[in-house]
Order: C-alpha cells, then sequence, then structure tokens
C-alpha cells in the first residue's frame, strides 16, 4: 500500500504525487525544510520545528504558507492517513514555480510538500564511527535550506570507507555531522559542542539535549573543538530531529573510551526521548 503525500493542499497517492518541473526548489534549491520525529503515533518537538520553519523563510525572504496551527493539522493528517506510530515527516516549502531566473520572483504560489518515513527510532544504539572531511558548504548554514548535496557528498564518501558518517572540518574545527549536531564530552566529564552562529544549524534536539543536560548538573562548554581534542575525549555523540542522541565510537579510527557507547550520551538519550514521548502531540 503506497502512502500518502501532501502536495499543495491536497492528499495524494505517492505515485500521483507531483510538482513542477519549473519549481525553483528544483531548478535553485530556493526552499526550506523540516524533518520531525513521530513516536507512539504523535509530533516531537513541534514548537521547536515550526519556530525554526518560520525562521529559515523569513531569512531567505518567504511567508509560512499557513498558521502553525494549520501546519500541525496536517502534520497530524498525515500522521493519521499513513496509519504511522513511529519515524518521520518530511516538510518541504519552496519559493514556487517559476520560469528560470536568477532573480527571485514575487507573489508566487509557494509549494508546499509532506511525506513520511516509517521507521524505528527507538532502541539501543551500538554507536558510529566517523571520518572527518571538509566543510564546503555554503556560509548561511543556520538556514534549513534544501541545498544538500555537500552533506550527501561528505555521508556517501563515509560508507564508501566503511564508516557512518563525516564530521565537518573549518579552519581547523568541527562545525557538524552530515544532518547533525556534534558533541565531545571530555575526561572530565565536561560536554563540548560548537556555539551556533551561521556556521552550524540550531539544532532543535540540541537545544533539548542542552536543558536536559544543564538540569542534570552536567557541565557545558559552547566552543568550536578539534579533531585531536575529539579523539582525546573520553566519549562523543552527536543529535539530530529522528536520531535523538546518537553515541560516537570512533573519530577518524581512533577508538573512544573502550570503544562503546559511554555513560554521559546514553543517559542524555534515555532522558530526552522519556521527555519527547512526554511532551508530544
Amino acid at each position: 500500500m503506497s502512502r500518502t503525500v501532501y502536495v499543495n493542499g491536497s492528499y495524494v497517492p505517492e505515485e500521483e504525487a507531483m510538482v513542477s518541473v519549473f519549481d525553483r526548489g528544483f531548478l535553485f534549491a530556493d526552499g526550506i525544510y523540516e524533518v520531525t520525529a513521530v513516536l507512539d503515533g504523535k509530533i516531537c518537538e513541534w514548537d521547536g520545528h515550526v519556530g525554526r520553519l518560520e525562521r529559515s523563510l523569513k531569512e531567505i525572504g518567504m511567508e509560512m504558507p499557513m498558521s502553525a496551527d494549520e501546519l500541525l493539522a496536517v502534520h497530524r493528517e498525515m500522521v493519521k492517513r499513513n496509519n504511522m506510530e513511529e519515524g518521520a515527516i518530511y516538510l518541504q516549502v519552496t519559493r514556487g514555480a517559476y520560469d528560470r531566473d536568477f532573480l527571485m520572483p514575487k507573489q508566487v504560489k509557494q509549494t508546499v510538500v509532506l511525506f513520511t518515513q516509517a521507521k524505528k527510532l527507538t532502541g539501543p544504539k551500538k554507536g558510529l564511527r566517523v571520518i572527518s572531511m571538509p566543510d564546503i558548504r555554503w556560509g548561511r548554514r543556520d538556514i534549513k535550506t534544501v541545498q544538500l548535496l555537500a552533506a550527501s557528498m561528505v555521508k556517501s564518501e563515509a560508507y564508501k570507507q566503511g564508516k557512518d558518517d563525516a564530521w565537518m572540518v573549518e579552519d581547523g574545527f568541527v562545525t557538524e555531522g552530515s544532518s547533525n549536531n556534534t558533541y565531545i564530552v571530555t575526561k572530565e566529564g565536561k560536554i563540548v559542542t560548537r556555539n551556533l552562529s551561521n556556521s552550524i544549524l540550531p539544532g532543535i534536539t540540541r537545544k533539548s539535549v542542552l536543558r536536559i543536560a544543564d538540569e542534570m548538573k552536567m557541565e557545558i562548554e559552547e566552543r568550536p573543538f578539534t579533531i585531536e581534542e575529539a579523539q582525546n575525549a573520553a566519549e562523543a555523540f552527536m543529535t539530530a530531529a529522528t536520531s535523538f542522541v546518537t553515541p560516537v565510537i570512533e573519530v577518524d579510527g581512533v577508538a573512544l573510551g573502550d570503544g562503546t557507547p559511554g555513560p554521559v550520551s546514553k543517559r542524555l538519550g534515555e532522558v530526552y526521548i522519556e521527555e519527547s514521548v512526554k511532551a508530544s502531540i
């Protein structure tokens, strides 16, 4: 049975879901996306995701395609129509269809697409092995645009080398993973993660995990760190909307700790999922 997809106000079978070849998301990557986790048939971190969507759209000169409440209703309908208990909802908003022109058009109807991906998000995590690669992305990574070619390239290279992901490095410091925020835990137990700026995405999971860590009286330092620091750390982890807190057990061939997920990342992951389930809507 095919999925039901939302396209510009209509719920249609995925085989019938279509957008124009002139859509600026296709021609220029002129669009914004969000991915929201679903647990127990409910939507996680909604306020954070819709708030970031609105900010990202504003940064590229676009308005919200509908109100936050209307958008939430569409998300809930997608969960219902696809009988989804656990997985993700992908939302994409582009500037719309217009004859190819580098000048951004005015008063064009936006394209709004949503689809679901049913998959297991919870359960034990064995830990990821990552490589480092140069960060070749554009300068406004704080905007969640659909231009993900660089991220796809580094992730694919990691898989080619038999690893799980890549950490991108700029000016000697780690920025992000291919689709996640990055952290190390020093031997003294301090959590270190890069501070917010145009260089990284302001992760919704990142914000919640740092709040949880603070409430658990863990020491946090927001600053850039190097690959060498990561290799000398007690443990490391990454956060993202649908992978939550994922331990990292190897960086550029160097095992962290005893080569298994560390206690800090495991505990943060457990508490984050517990809180997300309670707060889901």
